[in-house]
């Protein structure tokens, strides 16, 4: 009787070591905005999910439409940065903040990666109670402090963004066989409003969707040359225009009282679909085209103007996934947000010349 109590012990001994060894890490992914960054961090995310971790993405109101349902994550912590910022210094924030802290503290991670590295993320970094607290070295603004484990510097402009964040994973020696980019899955709800918001397009004509905004000056191409654009491929395609309640009055400058705008009626997910039934989105370097790229199907054709293209250009295949501009000034790309020229200031938005978009945006109808 004792020799079989003494088996069934071990036995079951052997059963929790097992499944002490078979239980997955959990790795917490700080990437809070902007829609651009988290979209590039999506394979990242995809590879650590893929590797075996579990995976919690702490995100803020900017990029969490496309992180939560996200097969990328198993978990998704919203950090309501922008609430925060509009509240002001309030006690509440304070309280909110602390009792977020505690939520990561709870789920005791085994690895945090800080892959914004500036100072608003470094405090998540530094208190979310993970054991290894991984962050490149060229992370900014001090938050280098808030790890423990830190990679070599990660950023090259000559090197797609995507592969430069994946160098995470190479680290944890999960790099993937295939970069894997993924987005929720869309609603019935969201396919019969954008089934609505595009109802009166020709359908015999492929679709090309033009998203002109983005949230820097210098970033803006020349809406004259947005014109040029409509009016020499017209002809053979649907155009649709989006972007978000501020940007209806540069939309419709561009389309000059024709074709369909969709400024101010889409949120997010909407905005995936939308790109998703397109032939080719036109864009310049923001956040639609980063995700036009993620919604997998249409061709995206992203003007440069001071960004650099080689490390933000949509990654893949070059004849579908075309960056045009971003070259031939002294100054480019600066990579500012302002500019800094005494004369001719944001002259890099006057270029490329709306002839070598035009020839692209033709040339894709062969693909």
């Amino acid at each position: 009787m004792e020799e079989m109590e003494k088996v069934e012990i071990s036995e079951s001994v052997e059963n929790v070591q097992h499944e002490e060894d078979t239980e997955k890490k959990k790795v917490l992914l700080i990437k809070l905005s902007s829609l651009g960054d988290v979209v590039f961090n999506i394979p990242l995310a995809n590879a650590l999910k893929d590797a075996g971790y579990e995976v919690t993405w702490l995100v803020s109101e900017r990029g969490i439409q496309v992180v939560e349902g996200n097969p990328c994550v198993d978990k998704v912590v919203l950090a309501p940065v922008q609430k925060w910022r509009k509240r002001g210094l309030k006690l509440e924030n304070f309280k909110e903040y602390f009792a977020l802290i505690k939520q990561l503290r709870e789920e005791k991670f085994d690895i945090a990666i800080d892959s914004q590295m500036i100072l608003k993320s470094m405090v998540w970094t530094m208190f979310c109670g993970a054991k290894r607290r991984i962050i490149a070295k060229d992370a900014r603004e001090g938050s280098i402090i808030g790890g423990n484990e830190w990679i070599e510097k990660i950023f090259d402009k000559e090197t797609p963004i995507v592969l430069n964040y994946l160098k995470f994973a190479t680290h944890l020696d999960c790099f993937p066989k295939d970069i894997k980019v993924s987005l929720p899955p869309r609603s019935e709800m969201v396919v019969k409003k954008v089934d609505n918001l595009l109802a009166e397009v020709d359908k015999t004509k492929p679709l090309a969707v033009i998203a002109p905004a983005t949230t820097w000056v210098a970033k803006h191409w020349n809406k004259d040359h947005w014109r040029n654009v409509v009016n020499e491929i017209e002809d053979n395609y649907s155009i649709v225009f989006t972007g978000g309640p501020n940007d209806a009055e540069l939309v419709d400058y561009i389309r000059n009282g024709k074709h369909i705008s969709l400024a101010g009626k889409t949120d997010m997910m909407d905005l995936v679909e939308v790109f998703s039934r397109a032939k080719v989105v036109i864009s310049p370097d923001s956040g639609s085209a980063h995700l036009a790229w993620a919604s997998g199907n249409p061709a995206v054709v992203t003007i440069f103007t001071c960004t650099p293209k080689g490390l933000l250009a949509p990654y893949g295949d070059k004849k579908k996934y075309i960056a045009v501009g971003g070259e031939g000034l002294a100054c480019q790309p600066c990579f500012r947000r302002k500019c800094t020229r005494r004369r001719n200031k944001n002259i890099c938005t006057d270029f490329p010349c709306p002839n070598d978009v035009v020839k692209v945006v033709q040339g894709l109808k062969l693909l």
